[in-house]
């Protein structure tokens, strides 16, 4: 089977394989989900840490084959990680067997990355059978179940979605944001809909999982009120499963505890550095970098449009700025952002993103006065091992595809296994979910932004 990447905006919607239909935006946003257990026995954190522990299983006869569409600079772009994860033999039900980039193999192949794309370009089709092409319709038919994995630009998305569907993509894999605005990605989910084309996201904090029984269930571990159906969602990735269960876990036993969930990249803090990464990802901080941070509060803490009672910028630790990228048009957009959330239900969350903050990102629980009592940080000691090993095999690749590593194999491979099997994709979020943290993403920008000035 191949992969075809692609990237996408979070959407929501439901599972419509084994007879289950998708729910209506009306249905998403006015009813409460009902939750059960897959299980009836173990607590919820138990469920959590036997997730945890499990890997995707091998294949032993077809594959997927993968279209991976927008792969990027070599060491800089998303779907170039993507493709050396599977080009290695790491994700065992995938064959990458086409590469499509429309900038570097056509008007940007002299342009800053072009030069070392199509130099790497000409080393893979000397090593792997994978074929490179400029256009999603230069594409063959398939022979095979058919994944298109969409990493591109998010503005190009929606266009994207209609080629890959158009060009017989059985399953679609969506980068996050998934697409520019929540018209644009309601838009893609009922094209695909209408197809018979399930779409699923690349959220490696927050996913969706069916029990062995095929019926939807929600695990207390995420609590997802949006959905009339029964969804089971669940931790899909090692680290982040870690990341945020050990987190919830102890604030737990913290009476009137406060969770901040912190997330960083590692940026020059330069005017040329942040305005390259304000450029690439126009979209804006809260629907690029800190989408999945925004995707666990609404499934674990009650966050919607609807049930925001107030929210409050942290403006001592916040900075937005407005710069030039490297076409010379400007961007404005936070190079960091703290704020606190409190929703009608009565819920509290904190989040804090920071461009120039390093290479890790953690969470952490304070009591009621304020103080911290617990901290926990991605990766962990039992992590940084795998990262520093990656670090010297790729010196010059962006430091937050090595504290993920683990997580991306696993999610491509239960994509690319789904494809070919129908196997329910195991901790793999539906473009419903990305939907309605897009929601939630438009309605935080301009108020923030709004605060800080």
């Amino acid at each position: 089977m191949k992969l075809i990447a692609l990237t996408f905006l979070p959407a929501i919607n439901a599972f419509t394989t084994s007879g289950f239909r998708s729910i209506t935006s009306h249905e998403a946003r006015s009813s409460p989900m009902a939750v059960s257990s897959s299980t009836g026995k173990k607590s919820q954190m138990d469920l959590a840490a036997d997730f945890e522990s499990t890997s995707p299983s091998e294949v032993t006869q077809d594959q997927a084959e993968v279209v991976l569409v927008g792969c990027g600079a070599p060491n800089r772009g998303m779907g170039w990680y993507h493709a050396v994860q599977m080009l290695e033999g790491r994700c065992p039900s995938a064959s990458l067997d086409y590469i499509i980039e429309p900038w570097f193999l056509g008007p940007g192949a002299t342009s800053p990355g072009g030069p070392e794309f199509n130099e790497w370009a000409e080393t893979i089709k000397s090593e792997h059978k994978t074929t490179f092409l400029s256009s999603v319709d230069d594409l063959p038919p398939a022979d095979k179940p058919r994944v298109a994995l969409i990493s591109g630009r998010t503005a190009d998305n929606p266009r994207l979605l209609g080629e890959c569907i158009a060009k017989g993509c059985k399953c679609i894999y969506l980068e996050k944001p998934g697409a520019p605005t929540v018209k644009e990605l309601e838009e893609m989910k009922a094209e695909a809909e209408e197809a018979g084309i399930e779409v699923l996201m690349g959220y490696n904090k927050v996913s969706l999982i069916y029990n062995s029984k095929k019926r939807l269930c929600v695990q207390p571990v995420l609590m997802l009120q949006r959905c009339m159906v029964q969804l089971c969602i669940f931790f899909v990735l090692k680290n982040v499963c870690k990341y945020v269960r050990k987190t919830r876990e102890f604030a737990e036993t913290v009476p009137g505890s406060h969770v901040t969930f912190v997330s960083n990249n590692a940026y020059e803090n330069t005017p040329e550095s942040l305005g390259e990464c304000f450029e690439r990802n126009a979209e804006g901080m809260l629907k690029n970098m800190a989408i999945h941070e925004l995707a666990l509060l609404v499934s674990f803490y009650d966050v919607t449009v609807e049930n925001i009672e107030s929210v409050t910028a942290d403006k001592e630790f916040s900075s937005m700025q407005t710069l030039k990228g490297p076409s010379g048009k400007e961007f404005t957009d936070f190079d960091k952002i703290k704020f606190t959330i409190k929703t009608k239900t009565g819920k509290e969350v904190s989040v804090q993103a920071d461009r120039c903050g390093g290479t890790d990102s953690y969470a952490t629980v304070s009591d009621a006065s304020g103080e911290e009592l617990f901290r926990y940080w991605m990766p962990d000691e039992e992590d940084k091992k795998n990262v520093q090993a990656l670090q010297t095999k790729y010196p010059t690749a962006m430091p937050y595809f090595f504290t993920q590593d683990p997580d991306y194999v696993t999610v491509k491979e239960r994509v690319a296994k789904h494809t070919v099997t129908g196997d329910e994709a195991e901790g793999v979020a539906t473009i419903g979910v990305a939907v309605e943290t897009l929601r939630v993403a438009e309605y935080l920008t301009p108020t923030l932004m709004e605060q800080l000035q």
